[in-house]
């Protein structure tokens, strides 16, 4: 009896080694929750209270009834459009630019550049983005001037601008493109040779094979990348600012004017319209989760 006793002590898991080893993963992760509390949970928190306050700290609607009429609800509209525009061209381009460098038969070394270049190209934004951009296509820009000079084209004079609505799609095209082919570049390598070669075997053409299996794959991936390029351009602000702070009305510019401006300073109206692109973030979040769903049906 006592052999059997101790068999089975020495069979039962310790529970004190698994209290422990949760307590180290719990020591492990700390430093993310402390980041995120401190960065992310408690602005939020401060920037929805503080939108339904006014200048005494009482509590009010007003500032929230106040964003939903004009000017605001034009600034809201453009700052959409826009991300919808520059998030929409940054996932077609930026997938085609991924599958074509990574695509079976291409050169190592072609995928190695690319990554690298997006790695970088990716996290290059602010006020350094819009100087550079000012430096090569501005109204006394390098290439500007060499249009005008060797092909004898004013494109300012017909029309083109880059310190407006245009002007800052272009540029954030400059990190939306390669952050597609950073996020997208994992899925494709999920595309797995034998699923083209069952599909060839099975008499699938090259137009079945990716309406049926590739097309299915990448889906849930290119919804979720659209997502996270719609959130990055609709949250810019610094590279906006420095382009065209007062030629395009965008809701981060409003914000930034009335945290920091002199005469038209009240931050409590401003942090109303940063609840309000919260409220615009959280309807994109709820239209991908069915989209979503729906398109990893296959896997399950």
């Amino acid at each position: 009896m006592a052999t059997q006793a101790e068999a089975a002590s020495a069979l039962r898991p310790d529970s004190r080694s698994g209290r422990r080893r949760l307590s180290l993963a719990w020591v492990g992760v700390l430093p993310f929750l402390a980041y995120a509390l401190a960065f992310l949970f408690v602005p939020a928190g401060e920037v929805i209270v503080g939108a339904f306050k006014n200048a005494h700290g009482h509590a009010t609607t007003e500032h929230i009834r106040q964003i939903v009429h004009q000017p605001y609800r034009q600034q809201y509209w453009l700052s959409i459009k826009v991300s919808l525009i520059t998030a929409g061209l940054g996932c077609l381009f930026g997938l085609a630019i991924a599958y074509a460098a990574i695509r079976e038969g291409t050169p190592r070394v072609v995928r190695t550049v690319v990554t690298t270049f997006s790695g970088v190209a990716a996290n290059f934004a602010g006020i350094p983005l819009a100087f550079a951009w000012i430096a090569t296509l501005g109204t006394i820009g390098i290439v500007t001037k060499f249009i005008h000079d060797h092909l004898g084209y004013d494109i300012y004079g017909h029309g083109f601008t880059i310190f407006g609505e245009r002007g800052v799609e272009l540029v954030y095209l400059y990190f939306q493109i390669p952050l597609m082919i950073l996020v997208i570049a994992p899925a494709i390598d999920g595309l797995r040779r034998e699923w083209r070669e069952a599909a060839s075997n099975l008499g699938a053409n090259s137009w079945q094979y990716w309406r049926h299996v590739g097309i299915p794959v990448l889906m849930p991936s290119f919804l979720g990348a659209f997502i996270l390029l719609f959130g990055n351009s609709f949250s810019a602000y610094a590279t906006a600012y420095g382009l065209a702070a007062n030629g395009i009305a965008l809701i981060p510019i409003t914000i930034g004017f009335y945290y920091s401006g002199n005469v038209l300073s009240d931050p409590h109206l401003a942090q109303a319209l940063a609840f309000g692109m919260f409220a615009v973030l959280a309807v994109m979040m709820l239209i991908y989760v069915p989209l979503q769903r729906r398109s990893a049906r296959w896997m399950r």
